[in-house]
């Protein structure tokens, strides 16, 4: 009977061990965004066109494709989503979006210690993948993705809090279309790199509209903040626009030009006649990623399955 506490004891241990585990393993995906794994993979899959579907098309493609489809997901998300945390930890604890796994995690002041340790040894095993396959450039793309990263989030620079600079600074995305060129062996057209810069930031955009609230409480200065709610509806119409006439050059993709018209339709009637400045409703946020990523995941399998 003595040895029965140590026994649970022992059990209730392993338990906690655990749910620790449990508990920071679901710490970094939350930090890696999985909302926007979607949105990176079908950035990554944009330069290919019909070379990544059909019949035998993926397969064909090699390692590095493979490689490179893995990168975009967790990883990526962790070098450039997750260094988010190390500098908002203002804003997000007053962020309701947070502490999920479609808008990001809400660390503990332990938790960000330790982050910069786990974004560098999850990048590692790419870097030296990288390496192999296309030489020393490789690590030059790592500097350049950590490189936009830090220009985003640290000072001096901290283009996140530069109204207009913070948009632009999500042209840092188009190195996934360099990614994809290298995996490829030739260089995508500059209508895709242009419509590449402006979808991201139009959807960064969106999502300031979104925080703009907790964003002003935090003292954040983003284009929002300072434009106001309906001056950048404004401005993502107007990118939506010139988004329509990018997408027409885009193989495989006929059918973007006129969804993105109508994105920009329902930005401009929502700015004249729906919320305008107000907030949206709190189901709004997820339903919209949710539907968002929906279409993305059939978009997908419709060009990765025909023939």
């Amino acid at each position: 009977m003595k040895g029965v506490p140590v026994a649970i004891a022992s059990n209730h241990g392993e338990r906690s061990w655990g749910a620790r585990a449990e508990s920071e393993i679901a710490f970094w995906v939350k930090a890696a965004r999985p909302g926007f794994w979607l949105t990176a993979t079908w950035f990554y899959l944009l330069p290919f066109g019909r070379s990544a579907s059909g019949e035998g098309g993926h397969l064909a493609l090699g390692l590095a494709f493979w490689l490179g489809l893995i990168y975009v997901g967790f990883p990526l998300g962790m070098a450039i989503y997750a260094a988010n945390d190390l500098t908002d930890s203002a804003t997000d604890a007053i962020n309701p979006r947070k502490d999920s796994f479609l808008f990001g995690a809400r660390p503990t002041a332990s938790q960000i210690k330790r982050l910069p340790w786990i974004i560098t040894l999850i990048q590692l095993p790419f870097l030296i993948a990288f390496w192999v396959l296309w030489g020393p450039k490789a690590l030059a793309w790592f500097v350049a993705v950590l490189g936009a990263t830090a220009v985003y989030n640290f000072q001096p620079t901290r283009t996140k809090d530069r109204p207009l600079l913070d948009m632009a600074s999500q042209a840092g995305y188009l190195l996934v279309f360099v990614l994809a060129d290298w995996v490829r062996g030739v260089p995508s057209s500059w209508q895709l790199y242009v419509f590449g810069a402006l979808f991201a930031m139009h959807s960064h955009g969106f999502g300031q509209i979104l925080d703009v609230e907790p964003d002003a409480r935090a003292g954040r200065r983003t284009t929002a903040v300072v434009l106001g709610v309906l001056r950048t509806k404004w401005l993502i119409v107007g990118l939506l626009l010139f988004e329509c006439v990018l997408a027409r050059a885009l193989p495989g993709k006929s059918y973007l030009p006129p969804l993105l018209f109508l994105g920009a339709l329902g930005f401009a009637v929502d700015a004249l006649f729906l919320w305008r400045e107000r907030s949206y409703p709190s189901w709004g946020a997820p339903a919209f990623f949710i539907g968002w990523n929906a279409a993305l995941l059939l978009d997908l399998c419709w060009n990765w399955l025909r023939v």
